[in-house]
C-alpha cells in the first residue's frame, strides 16, 4: 500500500476548555477544539470572515499540560497528523470523524491572567517548571521585551 502524508499545522483559538480523561490503561488523553479564522472576498467583492473548526487530541504528559494551562479563547499552534475514526452509532448509523492528533502544542499569547503578549510555551511532552503561586507559564517570559504587538509578523 502506498504511504500518504497527513501532516497539519494550524494556529487558532480554543473553542472550549480542554477535557482531560484517562484510558483504562491509565494513559492521559486531552481533547479540545480550535477555531481558525480567515477572510476572503465573495463574488460581489465584499470581504467575508469565516471560521473553520477542528477537534484536537493530545496524549500523555503533553495532554496533561494542555488541560492544566489552556482555557477557552487561548491562542495555540498545533502541529500533528490527521486521523479518521469510524464507528457505528447507537441508532445503527455509520459515523466518522477526522481529528488532529497533536505531536506538539505551543501556547501562544499571554497567560490566563492576560499578562503581556508574545511569548509562548510548548507543552512538548516534558513537564513545565512549577510556576510561583498565582503565576502562569507566561510569567517565565516576563523579563523579556518582545516589542510592540504590531512587530509580530503574523
Amino acid at each position: 500500500m502506498a504511504r500518504g502524508f497527513a501532516h497539519v499545522t494550524l494556529v487558532g483559538n480554543l473553542t472550549r476548555d480542554p477535557e482531560l480523561r484517562q484510558t483504562p490503561q491509565g494513559k492521559s488523553v486531552c481533547q479540545f477544539g480550535v477555531a481558525v479564522g480567515r477572510s476572503y472576498r465573495d463574488a460581489s467583492g465584499q470581504l467575508v470572515d469565516a471560521a473553520s473548526f477542528f477537534d484536537v487530541v493530545v496524549w500523555g504528559v503533553q495532554g496533561e499540560n494542555c488541560a492544566r494551562y489552556l482555557t477557552k479563547g487561548r491562542p495555540v499552534a498545533v502541529d500533528g497528523r490527521l486521523d479518521q475514526r469510524s464507528w457505528e452509532a447507537q441508532d445503527g448509523t455509520k459515523r466518522s470523524k477526522v481529528e488532529i492528533v497533536a505531536n506538539d502544542v505551543i501556547f501562544l499569547g499571554g497567560g490566563a491572567q492576560g499578562e503581556g503578549s508574545g511569548g509562548g510555551y510548548s507543552s512538548g511532552g516534558r513537564a513545565p517548571r512549577t510556576p510561583s503561586a498565582g503565576q502562569g507559564p507566561a510569567n517565565d517570559f516576563k523579563d523579556i521585551d518582545f516589542g510592540d504587538e504590531d512587530d509580530i509578523p503574523f
